[in-house]
């Protein structure tokens, strides 16, 4: 299993296992994963809220899941703040090598971070995900209100019916784009500061995507 970093212009491959779990979940949940490992490759990294060398993406040991780490996505208003720092923005496009015979989408998406927010001010997490060429796009977002100083989390979960689904037996880059802003709303920015993050000291605040596999129909 590989995590692949994005470093500028080039592309650094790191060896380490994530998500690794006692049980499988694809096999508590009676999902049909394909039996071969999925690799995902980061084809480009761009936006405010990902600069080069921040982002990291790895898959997960049974093929149900991708993670992606941020280490510098962080939105905010008020002092000390840059006029373009209310919005960031991440637009990762990935190629996702599936093994022959299987179609995936993404079922569900899991959103971390960190929130301070006078009370006043807002916050929206948005996110969208679309494969190359395809006009469907599933597109979620998720609104937040001060006073808030905690821990955020919000969950995208897409119907099956709902679901982009890759198309059969061919390769298309599976783009997603997120997005943090910060509106100071009726709280004073030259007395406060809100902000939202996507983001630690650490490094270890995780966004994880869930996939759902099926059958590419017989030729």
């Amino acid at each position: 299993m590989s995590r692949f970093l994005a470093t500028g212009s080039a592309l650094a491959a790191l060896c380490a296992p994530v998500l690794a779990t006692n049980a499988s979940p694809a096999a508590a949940a009676g999902i049909h994963v394909p039996p071969d490992k999925i690799v995902i490759e980061v084809a480009t990294v761009n936006g405010s809220g990902c600069p080069a060398g921040s982002a990291a993406v790895a898959v997960s040991p049974d093929n149900t899941a991708f993670t992606i780490t941020y280490s510098k996505y962080l939105a905010q208003v008020g002092i000390g703040a840059l006029p373009t720092d209310f919005r960031k923005n991440c637009q990762l496009n990935l190629i996702v090598h599936v093994p022959q015979g299987f179609t995936y989408a993404v079922a569900s998406a899991d959103y971390r971070g960190f929130a301070h927010l006078e009370a006043g001010a807002t916050a929206l997490q948005k996110a969208s995900y679309y494969f190359q060429g395809q006009a469907d796009t599933s597109v979620a977002s998720h609104p937040f209100k001060g006073p808030l100083a905690d821990n955020w989390q919000a969950t995208d979960t897409t119907d099956i019916a709902q679901r982009v689904w890759s198309p059969c037996g061919e390769e298309r880059n599976f783009n997603v784009n997120t997005e943090l802003t910060v509106a100071a709303g009726t709280s004073d920015p030259e007395k406060t500061t809100s902000f939202m993050s996507m983001d630690s000291t650490d490094g270890a605040i995780n966004t994880i995507y869930r996939l759902a596999w099926k059958d590419c129909p017989s030729s």
